[in-house]
């Protein structure tokens, strides 16, 4: 909105202030950097007003099948949930004043955030008014991939007109596999998949929310790389028009987790609740589907993955052999049960993650092939092609080069 308003002040007004500060504000950088501190700025704000308002409400039920596990729950019995709201709330302020809103991508950022914040919010009422445990499992599942598929469309649209934006990139070894139409059911799998294994790690104090910052922090150096013309020919990466802008979708949700867990850290004073694990995990699959990095996602969110593992393998074994895999599941629950404090848990889970996303960082150097060194002349040219003859430049001009010129930013 404010990148709207501000070209619009500069069409107006062509030699005024506001002229002088578009092309600064027309950093993806700046504009992601801003959203991170307002949407923080927003959750720190309604936090502890949106808290007490909850805790008159919508207090946590201690609901499991394991007596031992209800046992070492007890404390946070009735401490306020749905704290996803807050940090939602921040999330969509920071994204709507700072983000390019007429970027396809951000559309369906959108449709994934509203969309799982309120099929997550229909299943945290229904545990809390209710004697069940939420929506049942199939009601879900059609709620998640409903949501999925209307933001798989808005990228599909966009994605067929780029090319080999439709391929399904393999790291390490840089193979791409064309799916056209069937990169949609790939692209519903990986944000309902996502959604879910993230929810799945909503378990402990602050687990979810800390390990969400490094998983989103190393997908948006990819969503960023993949924007920028140079940067995805470098680490050969699918270049994708437009990714960039999702870097502001980021900052906002690297803001909005900071503010959730300051009230989120042990010992909680707010759940997040299904109201906000499911759309911020709905929202890191959509940056990989959108990268075209969903294998990489794998490495970057090994915990997550880990943690819905090991459910899938509880439950398959007990069906199959009546044999437990883990003492409980999810995995955070196995070593709870093994006897380890709650915030040793955390903080090795939040290490784990951040081993994720530097190997998956590192993974993106593995088939970059080192040049010479770069001689004055070449530099030359590649400062020519990236700031053209008769662009506005620092030297020319006195501004700042506009963010869109260096790369494929529309």
């Amino acid at each position: 909105m404010l990148l709207w308003l501000f070209e619009r002040l500069a069409a107006v007004w062509p030699d005024s202030a506001w002229a002088d500060r578009l092309p600064a504000f027309e950093k993806i950088t700046l504009r992601a950097s801003l959203a991170a501190v307002v949407s923080f700025m927003l959750a720190m704000f309604l936090g502890p007003r949106l808290i007490e308002w909850l805790r008159r409400r919508f207090r946590e039920p201690i609901k499991c099948d394991s007596a031992r596990l209800c046992e070492l729950h007890r404390p946070k019995e009735a401490t306020p949930t749905m704290g996803g709201l807050f940090l939602v709330a921040g999330l969509v302020g920071g994204v709507l004043l700072l983000a390019d809103l007429r970027n396809a991508y951000m559309h369906a950022a959108l449709v994934v955030t509203a969309g799982l914040a309120a099929v997550g919010a229909v299943d945290d009422l229904t545990k809390l008014r209710g004697t069940g445990k939420g929506l049942s499992a199939r009601k879900k599942l059609l709620g998640q991939a409903a949501v999925a598929t209307a933001a798989a469309v808005i990228v599909y649209h966009r994605h067929a007109a780029l090319p080999a934006a439709l391929d399904l990139r393999i790291p390490l070894v840089q193979l791409d596999f064309p799916l056209g139409a069937f990169f949609l059911p790939l692209a519903v799998l990986v944000i309902v998949g996502a959604s879910n294994a993230v929810n799945l790690a909503d378990g402990l104090d602050g687990l979810a929310g800390g390990c969400l910052l490094f998983a989103v922090a190393g997908m948006t150096v990819v969503a960023y790389a993949g924007g920028h013309a140079e940067l995805a020919e470098y680490l050969n990466l699918i270049g994708i028009p437009g990714s960039g802008e999702l870097t502001v979708l980021s900052g906002g949700m690297i803001g909005g987790l900071l503010g959730f867990l300051w009230f989120n850290c042990h010992p909680a004073q707010v759940f997040m609740g299904d109201t906000g694990s499911l759309p911020l995990g709905g929202l890191l699959g959509l940056l990989a589907v959108v990268t075209r990095q969903e294998l990489l996602l794998v490495l970057v969110g090994g915990v997550f993955v880990a943690e819905a593992a090991s459910v899938m393998l509880q439950v398959g074994s007990y069906k199959w052999r009546r044999r437990r895999v883990f003492l409980c599941a999810p995995l955070h629950h196995h070593f709870q049960f093994l006897g380890w404090p709650e915030s040793r848990i955390v903080v090795r889970f939040w290490i784990a993650s951040a081993l994720c996303a530097i190997l998956g960082l590192v993974s993106l150097k593995w088939n970059v092939h080192e040049e010479r060194p770069v001689s004055p002349e070449s530099f030359s040219a590649v400062a020519k092609s990236v700031c053209p003859a008769g662009s506005r430049t620092r030297e020319s001009s006195g501004k700042v080069p506009n963010s869109h010129e260096f790369g494929y930013e529309p």
